[in-house]
């Protein structure tokens, strides 16, 4: 499956226990915040703020962090923004296409933000439409391996529930889905007792471009200079790297 995937999930990890746990932390309360908004305070009601809150819990973010993002977000307390999503696209080194998606209460810092870490890091600015058109809107859950689940297992707990494919990243399985059938998936999976690190609805690439450890540093390198802007919720890039350079990296 997709480098970009395996490298995603691995650095979640690595990134509840380093340097930017407070800035990843802030993304998550911003995210429940947004959704308690939108769809209302009660979690049994609003599946998006559901996820965003299990996501935050799998990160260890306290739980009266969680509580007051939610209070904010319904309105029961005061004090929440006014965030508005935005998504930029663009091409990063080797023509790798990226979309970037913004959660801020202020959009010229947004795009200046996103702007200079795209030009600072072999990157360029597309117009709107130009890159978004290679990737499809997917619900993504992501499921630790562990005792008694292997690949079979989880092929046959969501295959009914409209899941289209699971992949192997190494230590977790992601499972694949339209973003509409995402909730009846991770449903699925906890009635048959399965645990799962996160569910969310995620672009994913239809082509994929694969790249050599010098490439993988470059988009790395971009991507990580994105998501260091307080206002960059998610990117999302259409590269491939192997397993063997993904090791190198790592080493």
């Amino acid at each position: 499956m997709s480098g970009h995937s395996k490298w995603a999930t691995t650095k979640h990890k690595k990134a509840v226990i380093d340097a930017k746990r407070g800035k990843l932390f802030a993304k998550m309360i911003k995210n429940i915040e947004v959704a308690a908004r939108t769809g209302g305070g009660d979690p049994a009601g609003n599946p998006t703020l559901y996820d965003a809150i299990q996501k935050a819990k799998k990160s260890s973010v306290p739980i009266d962090n969680i509580n007051r993002a939610v209070k904010r977000g319904s309105g029961a307390e005061a004090g929440g923004a006014d965030y508005s999503t935005i998504m930029y696209e663009g091409y990063g080194p080797n023509g790798v296409a990226v979309l970037i998606e913004c959660l801020t209460d202020n959009r010229n810092r947004a795009a200046s933000d996103v702007r200079v870490a795209m030009t600072r890091n072999g990157g360029s600015m597309a117009d709107p439409g130009s890159v978004s058109y290679m990737f499809t809107r997917k619900g993504v859950v992501i499921v630790p391996k562990a005792d008694g689940v292997d690949e079979d297992k989880v092929l046959d707990v969501v295959l009914d529930a409209g899941a289209e494919e699971v992949n192997d990243l190494g230590e977790a399985f992601e499972v694949l889905s339209e973003a509409t059938d995402m909730v009846a998936v991770r449903t699925s999976l906890v009635d048959a007792g399965i645990d799962y690190d996160s569910a969310e609805a995620n672009f994913v690439p239809s082509v994929q471009v694969q790249l050599d450890a010098d490439g993988a540093r470059k988009i790395f390198k971009l991507i990580d200079a994105l998501e260091d802007s307080d206002d960059v919720q998610n990117v999302f890039a259409n590269f491939d790297v192997s397993d063997e350079i993904m090791a190198e990296l790592d080493a």
